[in-house]
């Protein structure tokens, strides 16, 4: 028999006894908008999320979703990509936001990134999305950690309020991926599972120190519409989203 006290998590198998009316709710009961979906193929490997718009379209409707904000559109080429399969095929049903080449940084031109939002949204992107590579990957010509509110982003921010289109930002992850993978980590079985997600490496910046510079951009530009995703991307920390919030 096994010691249960020597018993691994990994191990463990609880079965459910919750017994409750299995009633599956099939279809909103007003229009709803999906503000947050992921239908390109950027973080596919190069496959389109949706393989079928008509389907898509057609599970849409039956749910009652009447429209959805598609973040994946990146920029040029593959943003017409995503223009023509969501936003021009299916009008009013559909907003693309772009992305930014960070590359533009380590090339020492952080005004192209101003220029290429300018040309997204020319094209027909609604807003500009912005991902935690920023803070956590993307480098300058020195090789050194660009933070979201560096001041040579500044361009980018104003050239989204002068065109009024939101910047929906993603800075971080979840706080418990900057600290150790050890027995006090509460994500422990996602991190055991996918260890690329830690960021406990003291090469990467500290979630506070991101949380800060995240606040520092948008106390910096008033005029810019920010949609802080996952709960202000500080969702175990309710207090200070309120604080930002009411700041």
């Amino acid at each position: 028999m096994t010691d249960l006290a020597q018993l691994r998590l990994r191990d463990y198998r609880p079965v459910p006894s919750l017994s409750a009316p299995g009633h599956r709710v099939e279809r909103a009961c007003a229009p709803v908008v999906d503000a947050h979906a992921h239908l390109g193929r950027w973080i596919t490997g190069g496959t389109w999320a949706v393989p079928s718009t008509t389907r898509l379209a057609e599970l849409m409707d039956s749910c009652n979703i009447a429209a959805a904000v598609n973040l994946d559109g990146r920029w040029g080429a593959e943003l017409e990509a995503n223009l023509d399969r969501y936003d021009r095929r299916y009008p009013g049903r559909f907003a693309t936001f772009c992305h930014v080449d960070w590359d533009a940084l380590a090339d020492g031109k952080p005004e192209r990134l101003a220029a290429s939002l300018a040309d997204s949204v020319a094209r027909g992107a609604r807003g500009l999305k912005v991902w935690k590579d920023l803070g956590l990957h993307v480098r300058d010509s020195q090789g050194r950690l660009v933070l979201p509110g560096d001041p040579r982003l500044s361009p980018l921010w104003e050239q989204a309020a002068e065109l009024a289109v939101p910047v929906a930002i993603h800075t971080a992850d979840p706080v418990a991926f900057f600290e150790p993978a050890d027995a006090r980590n509460e994500r422990l079985e996602e991190l055991l599972d996918h260890p690329e997600w830690s960021f406990a490496d003291p090469a990467f910046p500290r979630f506070s120190q991101l949380m800060r510079s995240l606040e520092a951009l948008v106390a910096a530009h008033p005029r810019t519409r920010f949609i802080g995703l996952h709960a202000g991307c500080n969702a175990e920390d309710i207090a200070w989203i309120a604080r930002m919030l009411d700041t």
